[in-house]
């Protein structure tokens, strides 16, 4: 009993300390734009506590101690990566251009071991399906496929159409949970009473039946009263 106590009480240490440290090394990335260090340094750790949960009989305190150098020490060597060119080359792979004016560069295809099959396919996940499209296709670090068409290929944009153009602004919360934020809506240049006034145009007369409500500066409401239903999926 005893044991499994002990296993117990392990693996809430050793989870709290896996996710302070994988904070440490992801930050906000995603788990596929990590470099290739980063990624190993997490596999080293996940087997390092693995064999700490599993056999009570080995000490926890140098397990804890090993996760935490790993994790300073990867740290350190991001900064390091960051600060040195050479040393960023070293751990991280440089992005490659696969594509080169609708054609395959087949050097460098063969440098990151990529076969023409896997990269029709991620280019077929950019709705890409004919190469011949394409002014550049690049595979990242993190793997990931980014891709620029021939200008002939590219869609059309209000610029290219000589359209006037307004810049988009972020709308804000002006009520939440049936309050209204004074804060918010003078960021956006309006008055509580236009708030009002707005509202009273949409058919609500009693704020504290909104749950939420966002405008933004050109005086777009946006309103979620409290008794929405969702339709129901069948």
């Amino acid at each position: 009993m005893n044991e499994y106590l002990l296993i117990l009480i392990r693996i809430i240490t050793i989870m709290l300390l896996l996710l302070f440290t994988t904070l440490l090394i992801m930050g906000k990335r995603p788990i596929g734009e990590l470099p290739v260090f980063d990624f190993l340094a997490i596999i080293v750790m996940g087997a390092i506590v693995g064999a700490d949960i599993a056999d009570p009989k080995i000490k926890h305190l140098p397990t804890a101690f090993a996760v935490v150098v790993l994790a300073i020490f990867q740290r350190l060597l991001s900064y390091w990566a960051i600060k040195n060119n050479k040393v960023r080359k070293a751990v991280t792979f440089e992005p490659t251009i696969i594509v080169q004016d609708g054609q395959f560069i087949h050097h460098n295809l063969k440098k990151i071991n990529y076969s023409v099959e896997e990269a029709l396919m991620l280019l077929r996940e950019k709705d890409v399906f004919d190469v011949g499209i394409v002014k550049y296709a690049i595979i990242e670090a993190s793997g990931n496929l980014s891709v620029l068409k021939k200008a002939l290929y590219e869609p059309m944009t209000k610029e290219d159409m000589h359209l006037s153009i307004k810049e988009t602004a972020l709308p804000v919360t002006v009520i939440l949970e049936g309050q209204l934020n004074c804060k918010n809506i003078a960021r956006i240049d309006f008055t509580e009473d236009y708030v009002l006034k707005m509202l009273k145009q949409k058919g609500y007369t009693d704020i504290s039946k909104i749950f939420f409500a966002s405008m933004d500066h050109q005086g777009n409401i946006s309103i979620s009263p409290y008794d929405l239903i969702s339709d129901a999926i069948e």
